[in-house]
């Protein structure tokens, strides 16, 4: 059990040896703020794919002009996401994580069959999460990449949310197929998703669906209705219905339930920071964190 983020740097911290992220157009200010921060804190070890004269000069302005990261000077955004790949291929880059470029064109890049990096036949974006009013960290997915997935996409996430959490040593995470009620209800296809994913299975973790929220993280709920699984009050990765369910749901419980995030997109060699310029500076931390620790596998 991983009990809050903490842990996870420590965990990172203490590693063998020390991630490298690879910054895709790393000239953003939001970007290398935070990465800048993880290097300071000894987590991972920077190689920023760029304009070179704007980040020297953006580490002035963040008081970092005297760190020595790794800086390859390339113009165009495409072309620093390709050499991020190849970076991945070689085995340099446990992670990549996009600056100044827009998503799609990464994304582009990164699923193009010659110079690409997928993995797996979906990519999804898992979000982890910690607030002070659960006892682990757990995580949401999908959160922002597959919009209304169906039963298989909803399975191909769960294998990618649960490789994840063997790579930070949870050998059996508890996963919750949410809906808005336990029973199969044909007019609600969650349900018909989840009891059929449910029944078909997944190796490495114990799955219980289709389970509505308050039961997959209440014990008390569970307690209260009589419903006896093992997952119930103690999961570790709740599976949404759709893009727009995740979003919100991740959203609520850091904006108003004091919850901290940090998540990547998973189902490529190696996790990929995705993170929105409207996220706070310790949500991107926590991503580098999270991806890193990922990208050991």
């Amino acid at each position: 059990m991983i009990k809050n983020f903490d842990q996870l740097k420590e965990m990172l911290r203490t590693s063998p040896k020390k991630r490298r992220v690879a910054v895709v157009a790393a000239q953003d200010e939001h970007t290398l703020e935070a990465v800048v921060r993880a290097a300071k804190d000894g987590l991972v070890e920077p190689h920023l794919l760029g304009d070179k004269a704007r980040i020297l000069q953006i580490f002035e302005e963040l008081g970092a002009a005297d760190e020595h990261y790794e800086i390859e000077d390339i113009a165009d955004p495409t072309e620093c996401a390709e050499r991020a790949c190849v970076l991945a291929k070689e085995g340099q880059a446990d992670c990549i994580m996009k600056g100044k470029i827009e998503t799609g064109a990464l994304m582009k890049v990164l699923v193009n069959k010659e110079k690409g990096i997928r993995k797996n036949k979906v990519m999804s974006l898992l979000a982890f999460m910690e607030s002070p009013y659960y006892h682990k960290v757990f995580a949401i997915t999908d959160v922002g990449l597959l919009t209304y997935p169906d039963k298989d996409k909803k399975k191909a996430a769960i294998v990618n949310a649960v490789d994840a959490f063997h790579a930070l040593g949870v050998e059996q995470p508890k996963v919750a197929i949410l809906a808005a009620v336990e029973k199969v209800n044909p007019k609600m296809p969650e349900t018909v998703d989840a009891d059929e994913i449910k029944k078909e299975g997944v190796d490495g973790c114990i799955l219980e669906g289709p389970i509505s929220y308050d039961l997959a993280m209440d014990p008390n709920s569970a307690a209260i209705k009589g419903y006896t699984s093992p997952v119930a009050g103690d999961a570790d990765i709740l599976v949404v219905p759709d893009i727009v369910s995740g979003n919100i749901a991740a959203k609520t419980i850091t904006v108003v339930g004091g919850g901290r995030t940090g998540g990547c997109v998973l189902g490529a060699l190696v996790p990929v920071l995705l993170v929105s310029r409207a996220a706070t500076a310790d949500d991107k931390y926590m991503s580098i964190v999270v991806s890193a620790l990922v990208g050991r596998r």
